[in-house]
């Protein structure tokens, strides 16, 4: 329902053909663009689902309107507001069921692309903070943040981004932070006007004093840009080893106000 209001919102701004949406949508990949100065994006997930097996227990995490409002600064810069309104995790462990929701952490974040817009290279770097807003039994309870520095360019006739984060995260116990590693590589093209697709690899390491863990997927997506404003979106992520959920699904839109 929100999407539905959403979209209709922005028929009249999809009829202003000055501007073309950039969203950090659909994949794990950030863009490099930002939104023009004075305007505000939505990105928002009309549902995202994933589950984990292991060791004979399923675990299912459900959460629906997951959204990145972001303002535009500057025409390199602008400020971004992640919050997920609902969050459901339930799981089965031998027989035994539990099942807890609410909503989730908030992120704040700042993105400022340091090239020019027709630059071979693009480069921005995003910093960000999350702040604990989910209760205990959805997230742990701690400030953690981060950086990011996205930087991708055009090769025949594929995007190539890169991905390389650090992060600053909170121990298992709360009594202190250790670093985390975030990377991937993102191969993006269009194969017919308006809809694009891109593949890409994703990794993540935690270094917790107590175990180090790695994540590890592919992941697929596509987008459809129903206008020059508007842009629909769905994809797939696959986990590659035990640790990291077996299969995650979602789709959203992003919209150019």
């Amino acid at each position: 329902m929100t999407l539905a209001i959403l979209l209709a919102a922005a028929t009249a701004a999809a009829d202003a053909p000055d501007l073309t949406i950039c969203a950090d949508r659909p994949s794990k990949a950030n863009g490099v663009c930002t939104v023009p100065a004075g305007h505000w994006q939505v990105e928002i997930s009309a549902g995202d689902w994933a589950r984990t097996n292991a060791d004979g227990a399923r675990t299912d995490v459900t959460s629906l309107g997951q959204t990145l409002l972001k303002f535009g600064l500057s025409d390199n810069s602008d400020i971004e507001l992640a919050v997920t309104p609902h969050i459901r995790v339930s799981s089965h462990d031998h027989g035994v069921s539990d099942r807890t929701s609410g909503v989730g952490d908030t992120v704040v974040r700042y993105k400022r692309r340091l090239t020019d817009p027709n630059s071979a290279i693009q480069v921005a770097l995003i910093p960000f903070v999350k702040l604990p807003t989910a209760k205990h039994a959805l997230g742990n309870g701690q400030a953690e943040g981060g950086l990011a520095v996205p930087v991708s360019f055009a090769a025949k006739g594929l995007t190539i981004t890169f991905g390389p984060e650090v992060d600053v995260l909170a121990d298992g116990d709360g009594h202190g932070y250790h670093p985390g590693l975030v990377n991937l590589v993102n191969l993006g093209f269009s194969p017919a006007p308006r809809f694009s697709v891109a593949a890409e690899l994703w990794n993540a390491i935690n270094f917790d004093p107590a175990r180090t863990s790695r994540l590890w997927s592919a992941d697929v997506s596509g987008a459809y840009q129903a206008s020059s404003r508007v842009q629909l979106d769905g994809g797939a992520n696959l986990g590659l080893n035990r640790a990291t959920p077996d299969i995650e699904l979602y789709a959203g839109a992003s919209i150019l106000f």
